[in-house]
Formats: structure tokens, sequence, C-alpha cells
């Protein structure tokens, strides 16, 4: 582990790790909508990394979040090959109000050294292709003649924001061909205008201070030059880059690694917002229909 000194200042602005944060958060979550105007009935966040980044984690940490207690409907851990062999859409339920979020955190396998993701299998997820529980085949790509192709995908079937989930202990150790499969993604995204952001986890391995208080995050200073190598890795800017921390050997709630999950989590729904709104007019301005109509 990285030696890390914590700063008198935090590095970035972040609320308070409190009790009212993370109830604000969930709230703010549980009541985020669309708007019926879009027709669209959920933001669709991607999730995309190498195996063992912790993808599938995140999502078990969220669904523990909102949960109340530790889940594990995601198949996770560390393993040589993808765990992930499904296209899923989860959606995410709040026990307490009994409502399920407007968000779907999709899945897809993880990326390998010894194994390309086929380009247009990717843009096929984008555009809204491929149906959720489809099972994927390494020796033969989805294409537009596979079983349950959507042929016709809605705005709402379509990859609305990305979100790279990135080892921080491993920054410096990625495989040139990873990082070759994550450009040549981005390259299909950035052609849709499509936005991105990076989780970044593991990062209680980059620092010994986070390891014991989650809550210390944005005062250490390892943490921060992660965040300022992966921004230029990715070519995004450091805001976009969103530190967390999933639920991996806890086996209880701890309510600062909640606030760092629901934080990221309500942003990467901020950017889906507003590329479904830029989207909508887009459709609406080439179509000149009712925007009920075209969604």
């Amino acid at each position: 582990m990285a030696e890390s000194s914590l700063l008198d200042k935090p590095w970035r602005k972040f609320p308070e790790f409190n009790e009212e944060t993370a109830h604000k958060l969930k709230k703010e979550l549980v009541d985020y909508s669309l708007g019926g105007e879009t027709g669209v009935p959920a933001a669709n966040i991607l999730l995309i990394g190498q195996i063992g980044a912790g993808k599938s984690s995140f999502f078990n940490s969220v669904n523990s979040t909102f949960r109340g207690k530790i889940a594990n409907k995601a198949r996770c851990g560390s393993f040589e090959h993808s765990l992930t062999t499904v296209y899923r859409k989860y959606s995410v339920k709040d026990h307490n109000s009994g409502q399920t979020l407007k968000i779907r955190l999709c899945d897809t396998r993880g990326l390998e050294e010894d194994f390309n993701i086929d380009p247009q299998e990717i843009s096929h997820i984008l555009d809204g292709n491929v149906p959720d529980r489809y099972q994927f085949n390494p020796s033969a790509p989805f294409t537009t003649e596979t079983f349950g192709f959507i042929r016709n995908p809605r705005l709402g079937d379509r990859i609305h924001c990305v979100a790279f989930v990135v080892d921080g202990s491993t920054i410096d150790v990625i495989p040139e061909k990873i990082l070759k499969q994550l450009k040549a993604m981005q390259s299909q995204m950035n052609k849709r205008n499509i936005p991105q952001v990076v989780y970044l986890t593991k990062l209680d391995k980059v620092c010994p201070k986070v390891e014991e208080d989650a809550g210390h995050i944005f005062h250490s200073s390892a943490v921060r030059k992660a965040v300022d190598k992966i921004a230029d890795i990715m070519g995004l800017p450091r805001g976009f880059v969103l530190p967390i921390k999933n639920y991996e050997s806890e086996t209880i709630l701890d309510q600062n690694i909640d606030i760092l999950i629901l934080k990221a989590l309500k942003q990467t729904a901020d950017f889906s917002d507003d590329y479904i709104e830029e989207q909508v007019d887009k459709i609406a301005a080439e179509n000149g229909h009712v925007r009920k109509e075209i969604m």
C-alpha cells in the first residue's frame, strides 16, 4: 500500500459525511425522474471495466445501500475470467419507500487482455439493440442476425451514460491491450455524444487512511494523485472521476461508504438526464413530431 498523507483541506468540495447528507442523497435518487415528456422510463448507465475492478460489486453496493443491508445480487469476485457472462439491466429498489429507482445499471462482461470485446457488439449495446439477459458468446459476437436483436430501439433502450470502473490501486499497470479496448470504446461513445465518468475503486488499497475511514478520501494525497492519473489516461475532466469504495469485506453498512456511492450515482444520473434531454430535442427537431410520439 502506498504511503499517503492527509491534507488539511479537502482537494475537492464534497458534502459533509453525516446522516443528513446520506438521507438527502438517497431521497434525491428515490425522487429522481426523467419527466413524462421524455418518454424514457429510466436512465440506463453502462458499467465497463477490467475484470476484478469492481463493476458488479458497484451494483451490489448500490443495492446494499437501498436495501439497508449487505446484498450480493450480481456475481463478483477476483477471478481470471469475467464472472459476468450475461448482459443485465439491473433495477434498484428502495426498501424503505418500496419504490424502484428510475435508474438501471447495465452490466456487461469484464475486459480481459486475451479477449477483445467486439467493437460492433459495444455499438449495439450503446444503441439499445441488445436485450436484457442476453448470453454473451465469445465465439459468436452479437450481430443484427442474433436472436433477440432489437431492430428499432427507442431512446429508453439506449445507454445514456457510461461509467468506466477502474481499480485505483493498479492504474500504473493497466495492460496496453486493455487501454486500447477502452479507447476504442470511448471513440464509439464520443461519436454518439454519450457522457462518461470514471468510478475509481479500491482506494483503500491506495491509502491506509481510507481503509480506516472512507470519509478521508478527499483529504488523501494518494487518492488525489490516482484521480489525476486516470483523468489523464481517459482524457476526461478530473471532476468526472468519482472516487468510491465498494462493499467487499464489510458485513454491515457504513454511512461514509454509502455517501460516496450515492453521490457518484447521483452525478451519473444527472449526466444521463442531460444526454436524454439533448436527444429528445434532437429527435423532435429532426422529425418535427410531438415528443411522446417519437419515444
